[in-house]
């Protein structure tokens, strides 16, 4: 006999008055609700019910063991409530990917945050600008550069971020400034090469900006190429040349004058952001932890990147 389903049954009995009623409401036959009761009673050893042709009544002890009853069902609802409880809350390991300069400029600096909300997840974060094969190896989200499209991932836009051409005053004070964007042929422009299988696979021999007559592109040339973000900075802030960096990278140094804008009214175009996870893994509690975090701090309605 399953005893908890022969309480539920009993309950019922009490509760509604008569074994029919309580087989109706429990969507079991007569038959079965008096085989509950029956069993039940012989496990007891007494009468919980004096059942007659025409009435039934439940006994004193029957009165004292249907609030025993209820009390134990309400235990064992509160202990699966419990256990629904622990499985929902998001903890475990996740593993994501995401661009160098986002994960070392916005990621990082919001994940005291997401710790305090989500304190038993534990993160793999690989930073990268490659366009690795983001599920096959293993990454359960990822933020990428671009827009994408594909009918087993979710992508999710986030805000676009702004390039912005720069130099070290000391540049500026031995090379002067370029005046429009056709003379920065005339510079040592500091370019990116981008990894293999990057969105932006393609070494910059132009850069693309927008002014007020509108997009154009503009042949540049210098001494360093290099793959890494960082790297350009660091040679701008030594007076290498005009580089063309994230907003998000150089804020710092644009505000406290270590490197100056170079053509401001002349912008690179915004690149867009998209956080990507599988169809099949959206409803698990440790990815929905880091996808909602992370549409929420740096969402398509978000302007605090820049």
């Amino acid at each position: 006999m399953d005893l908890l389903k022969a309480m539920a049954v009993f309950v019922r009995i009490v509760e509604t008055g008569s074994l029919t009623a309580a087989a109706q409401a429990s969507d079991l036959s007569p038959t079965m609700v008096g085989n509950y009761l029956q069993a039940l009673e012989s496990r007891l050893g007494t009468v919980l019910v004096h059942r007659t042709t025409r009435k039934q009544k439940v006994s004193a002890f029957g009165h004292a063991y249907y609030a025993r009853c209820v009390e134990v069902l309400g235990l064992v609802d509160d202990t699966e409530r419990l256990a629904l409880d622990h499985l929902q809350q998001p903890r475990g390991r996740l593993r994501v990917t995401a661009p160098v300069v986002f994960t070392n400029e916005c990621l990082i600096p919001a994940l005291p945050d997401y710790y305090r909300r989500y304190p038993e997840i534990k993160l793999d974060i690989v930073a990268t600008d490659s366009l690795a094969d983001l599920f096959d190896e293993g990454f359960e989200a990822a933020i990428r550069i671009g827009a994408f499209a594909g009918a087993d991932v979710v992508a999710r836009p986030l805000a676009p971020y702004r390039l912005v051409l720069c130099a070290s005053p000391a540049y500026v004070a031995e090379h002067g400034a370029p005046t429009t964007p056709h003379t920065l042929g005339e510079h040592q422009c500091l370019t990116y090469a981008y990894p293999p299988r990057s969105a932006w696979h393609a070494a910059q021999s132009r850069w693309m900006l927008e002014g007020p007559d509108g997009p154009m592109s503009v042949a540049v040339d210098g001494r360093l190429k290099t793959d890494s973000a960082d790297a350009l900075r660091r040679a701008a802030l030594s007076g290498l040349g005009i580089a063309m960096l994230p907003s998000m990278l150089i804020r710092d140094d644009i505000r406290e004058q270590r490197l100056i804008e170079i053509l401001p009214d002349f912008a690179a175009p915004e690149r867009s952001m998209t956080l990507l996870y599988l169809q099949e893994t959206r409803k698990s509690p440790k990815l929905r932890s880091f996808t909602e975090f992370v549409a929420d701090r740096f969402g398509a309605e978000t302007t605090d990147r820049a």
